[in-house]
Formats: C-alpha cells, sequence, structure tokens
C-alpha cells in the first residue's frame, strides 16, 4: 500500500525529478514500481495531498503503463486507487489507457 500523502507528500507536482523532488517521475520510479514488483496489486490511497497536477499523473500513472516492465493491460486491475474524489480515479484510467496506445 502507498498513502500518498503519508508516504511520499501531501504536495504533488511536476512532471520530471528536475521540476521538484515530488514529481510524477520520482512517485513513479521510487515508490510505484518497487512495489509492482513485491506485489500482484497495490492499493494507492490519493487522498489527503492538495491536489494533482495533470503533469504528475500523466508521468506516474502514463508513464508506468509505457514501462515494458509491465503489462499495460494488467495495470488498470492491479492498481487499486482509493479516493473520495472519482473524477480523479477516471483521469488515472485515463492516463493508463491512452498510454497503451
Amino acid at each position: 500500500m502507498i498513502d500518498v500523502a503519508a508516504d511520499f507528500t501531501r504536495y504533488p507536482g511536476g512532471r520530471f525529478r528536475s521540476d521538484g523532488k515530488f514529481s510524477g517521475q520520482r512517485f513513479r520510479d521510487d515508490y510505484l514500481v518497487p512495489k509492482l514488483r513485491e506485489a500482484n496489486e497495490l492499493k494507492i490511497i490519493l487522498d489527503g495531498t492538495m491536489g494533482y497536477g495533470s503533469s504528475f499523473l500523466e508521468e506516474a500513472f502514463g508513464g508506468l503503463a509505457r514501462l515494458d516492465e509491465f503489462a499495460a493491460q494488467d495495470l488498470a486491475t492491479r492498481l487499486i486507487l482509493e479516493t473520495s474524489d472519482p473524477s480523479l480515479r477516471a483521469e488515472i484510467i485515463e492516463y493508463l489507457t491512452a498510454a497503451r496506445h
């Protein structure tokens, strides 16, 4: 399980590591990828942050789907996105789906 606010930051932002220490690239490479290597399912608690920029979400989740390491079609079922905001879940699924093509 990853609780973004507790385990990463309450202020996620930026696409690349060069954009700051709480970028989507860093979250993907340092948090998502290692956890997905350990387990078939990964629960991600998205609530508790001050919001998410589209560049952060696209790089973290869309970028994850673009990696050759994981079957892109499986990520939507392997990632359990816990949030009180259904539009956030839908946005992440959209990035996963778009990155597959």
